[in-house]
């Protein structure tokens, strides 16, 4: 029996320029020519880079503070988005949504313009990646069809390749879920019902004017203000600890700082309200405190007694959303 010729390597490697391997099965012989299975080759290189998490995928883009806040807290907004090179042909506009019906990743309408919904599972840990993936096979969707979930290709684009950054990202927060359809007024039966049970579903929410990555919401038992910030974590915990310590962490009679969240690589700050106090209530004393927050991040002194154990009580009462 004549013996199994094995794989030349450099042979084969030679025809294949670095980068350019193709995805073939995973039991079969890497196109590289290495003589080994594509999943103990090239397939474990891309399977680690489509699972290997990105701690801020939105790093980078207008509003980072935004997106977080979009993708985690706020139950129903929308944003424009602006591609970079302008629109394609037959599509009118982009627009981002935080959530889509029957959870749909994205949806070209009937005249052509897409929907990307930002609150859905993803195949990677690159939510970025994911997302422009979407986007891209939205841009070339029939008008009237959603878009299936998919897997981004390993090298494929981020949201920052696809995405304008010089244009602002202004989010603007909705009542209720009508963005879903247009003429949502006219909407009758099965459409109808939906709209209103997502509708009773959905937190009030609004959007701080002037401060990134601010939203007030109204909760049964009392309302609450979740500010996204940008600050470096150690930084951030360092300066509410000072606050807290001086009795400056608050937002006026009968709220308080409570902890916070982190999601995406950035912290969120928690405080309870009154449920009588509104978001326009809450503006003014938010904006405030911003000022004490600066003043408490350029400080540079070591941490008192008092001061760390004001952290050790806000770190302790801290949950990781993502």
């Amino acid at each position: 029996m004549a013996k199994k010729r094995r794989p030349q390597p450099q042979a084969a490697a030679s025809k294949i320029k670095d980068g350019e391997v193709p995805v073939v099965g995973a039991r079969e012989p890497c196109p590289c020519g290495s003589g080994r299975r594509y999943k103990a080759c090239h397939g474990r290189q891309a399977a680690h880079a489509a699972t290997e998490l990105v701690q801020r995928p939105f790093e980078g883009l207008p509003g980072e503070c935004d997106w977080v806040a979009l993708r985690e807290l706020v139950p129903a907004a929308t944003a424009e988005l602006t591609l970079k090179g302008g629109l394609p042909e037959g599509v009118p506009s982009v627009t981002l949504a935080t959530v889509l019906p029957m959870a749909w990743p994205a949806l070209r309408r009937d005249n052509g313009a897409v929907m990307l919904g930002l609150q859905n599972d993803t195949a990677s840990g690159d939510l970025s990646r994911d997302l422009a993936d979407t986007l891209q096979r939205a841009l070339a969707a029939e008008p009237g069809t959603p878009v299936a979930a998919g897997r981004a290709a390993p090298d494929g684009p981020r949201l920052q390749d696809l995405l304008d950054p010089d244009a602002a990202f202004e989010p603007a927060v909705q009542t209720g879920f009508e963005f879903w359809v247009e003429n949502a007024e006219n909407a009758t039966g099965e459409v109808a019902a939906s709209l209103e049970r997502a509708n009773a579903a959905a937190i009030p929410t609004a959007r701080i004017p002037g401060l990134e990555g601010a939203y007030w919401c109204e909760a049964p038992d009392k309302n609450h203000l979740r500010w996204v910030t940008g600050h470096p974590e150690e930084q951030l915990l360092d300066a509410l600890a000072r606050l807290h310590a001086a009795g400056a962490s608050s937002l006026g009679e009968d709220t308080r700082l409570v902890g916070s969240f982190r999601a995406h690589g950035l912290v969120v700050p928690v405080w309870d309200l009154p449920s009588s106090m509104s978001a326009e209530e809450v503006a003014k004393p938010a904006a405030a405190f911003a000022e004490r927050l600066a003043e408490a991040l350029a400080a540079d002194a070591p941490l008192t007694p008092e001061e760390r154990r004001a952290r050790g009580g806000l770190t302790n009462r801290q949950i990781t959303l993502s």
